[in-house]
């Protein structure tokens, strides 16, 4: 039985989910909520997923309203156990990555989205101290992952899996975010040959690009 996304692919959690759903060869459709009307706020929208965020998911009787959740659930129905290994050190590995994207890195890099890309775009004015209020916790980060990096090609070792979706997503526009990877040389050729590498996330990537970057 085929899941339904709920989502707006311009979002990072939207984009995070349908990238790695097209990477496990998944069986999908992709039910459009627009982010920019508000109509995650929907009632409608709201019977799916009463916390009004995207994305969101069903299949068959079961409703998944976090986006790491789906790309677990994802990845065990569909087979794909490259992506999230049924070795259990394997998966625990994955599994810490998840929640420390959710926790820490989603909300440390989408403020340089916010700053340096959504406020300009809705012809707003950047905080830069926002952005200087998080550079500790982005830099952080950014040494721990790329020190993971300079040891595997990918997040958990040879093979691509959720967690790279999963942390690559909050970085999906770098180089208009601001993002300073300039000091994490395996960090930044994990994302930029790696990440943008694969066919899965440049399809998501797309739409993305068209909404948030005029003239891309």
């Amino acid at each position: 039985m085929t899941i339904q996304i709920y989502s707006d692919p311009c979002t990072i959690n939207s984009h995070k989910v349908l990238a790695a759903l097209e990477e496990m060869n998944a069986d999908y459709k992709q039910n459009l909520i627009d982010y920019s009307t508000a109509q995650h706020k929907s009632e409608s929208f709201k019977k799916i997923n009463p916390h009004a965020t995207v994305p969101a998911a069903t299949h068959e009787d079961l409703t998944l309203t976090e986006s790491n959740a789906i790309l677990q659930y994802a990845a065990d129905i569909t087979g794909a156990e490259s992506m999230y290994p049924k070795n259990l050190k394997k998966r625990a590995d994955i599994n810490q990555l998840l929640l420390w994207e959710t926790s820490i890195w989603f909300p440390v890099c989408y403020v340089y989205v916010i700053e340096n890309v959504l406020k300009p775009l809705m012809k707003q004015s950047s905080d830069q101290a926002a952005v200087d209020a998080q550079a500790e916790k982005f830099h952080k980060g950014a040494a721990i992952l790329n020190e993971r990096l300079s040891k595997s090609k990918w997040m958990t070792g040879d093979n691509v899996t959720i967690a790279d979706f999963a942390i690559a997503a909050p970085m999906h526009l770098h180089e208009a975010s601001k993002l300073p990877l300039e000091n994490y040389p395996h960090l930044e050729r994990w994302l930029v040959k790696g990440m943008k590498g694969l066919e899965s996330w440049n399809k998501t990537q797309e739409p993305v690009n068209k909404a948030l970057l005029p003239g891309s």
